[in-house]
């Protein structure tokens, strides 16, 4: 049964995901699945998610599963007519099993997807975000190009705004929590991942054909750019201002939602917190070397950074922090 709720919910931990005529071995066998697509694909998420609470840990997962297998067919080589039609598709199965239709799954169907089901079925997730970030992914499918920064923040709304929705609806609100407020902030720090996103992803972007660009026509122009000079870093001061005015946009979006930790579930903090740390330790990167977002090397922490900021979390969530 679809839900249209837009307020995150309070506590959640009591939630034991199902899905009427799916039986218990079937969804233990894709909250496994979940779990393994997660662990391979997600790279900096995967860190600080896995510090989520079971069964919270694994509803994270299979949404993570049908965000990623939704991103994939909008990736895949094939025409951009194809890749569109593979997303109606991926539509159609994903409203029919909001909807109660089990029937859509079978035997061929990856096993995350009972997961993903049980999980819309148990948590009240608004399925609007799922329209939103599939609208998103279809932005992409011909080249993305956005005039102004309110065409960006939209899109940046699609394809993480939406995420970091799903997991305030799983990760529930401490006692006591403004809920409007709290999505707002989520909303926010959806923001910031996406922005850092896009300029880590910056010179892979460009490269595509046809090429994403993600940076602001009107943020070009006021600084004398072109995409190609700034694909070539061939004034690297003009280059240097363009990736610093994107880099303080996405920082102001990291401090303008920081007390977002303190309003979830103090068992899922951590998880966010740990989130947080890695991906703004990589716009700390960027802004350090602005010309890095251009070089051939992927901009990425180190994994031991990464596990070191994961285990300062679960150590801190022991001593009681959040």
């Amino acid at each position: 049964m679809l839900r249209t709720t837009g307020l995150p919910p309070g506590p959640t931990g009591a939630v034991v995901p199902s899905l009427d005529g799916v039986s218990a071995d079937v969804l233990r066998a894709g909250f496994g699945d979940a779990a393994r697509v997660t662990q391979a694909r997600a790279r900096n998420f995967y860190h600080g998610l896995r510090l989520t609470p079971e069964p919270r840990r694994g509803a994270i997962y299979s949404i993570y599963a049908w965000m990623r297998a939704a991103d994939d067919l909008a990736d895949e080589p094939q025409p951009v007519e194809e890749r569109r039609v593979a997303l109606g598709a991926f539509r159609e199965r994903t409203f029919a099993l909001l909807a109660g239709r089990v029937d859509v799954l079978d035997a061929r169907t990856p096993s995350w997807w009972h997961a993903f089901g049980a999980t819309c079925a148990s948590y009240p997730i608004d399925p609007v975000i799922f329209t939103d970030l599939l609208a998103g992914l279809e932005e992409d499918l011909a080249g993305a190009a956005y005039s102004d920064d309110a065409a960006l923040h939209r899109y940046c709304y699609r394809v993480a705004g939406t995420a970091g929705l799903a997991c305030l609806w799983i990760w529930g609100l401490r006692e006591g929590a403004d809920a409007e407020r709290a999505r707002e902030l989520a909303l926010r720090r959806g923001q910031a991942f996406q922005r850092t996103n896009i300029l880590r992803d910056l010179a892979q972007d460009l490269d595509e054909r046809p090429a994403r660009v993600y940076v602001p026509a009107d943020v070009l122009k006021r600084h004398g750019m072109s995409v190609e000079q700034l694909r070539a870093w061939s004034d690297p001061e003009a280059c240097r201002r363009v990736i610093a005015d994107q880099a303080a946009l996405a920082r102001g979006h990291y401090a303008a939602s920081q007390e977002l930790e303190s309003m979830i579930d103090p068992a899922c903090s951590p998880t966010l917190w740990a989130m947080t740390r890695i991906y703004s330790g990589l716009l700390d990167l960027i802004e350090a070397d602005p010309s890095r977002v251009v070089s051939d090397r992927r901009i990425r922490l180190p994994g031991t950074k990464k596990a070191t900021i994961a285990i300062g979390a679960a150590l801190w969530a022991k001593v009681g922090r959040w």
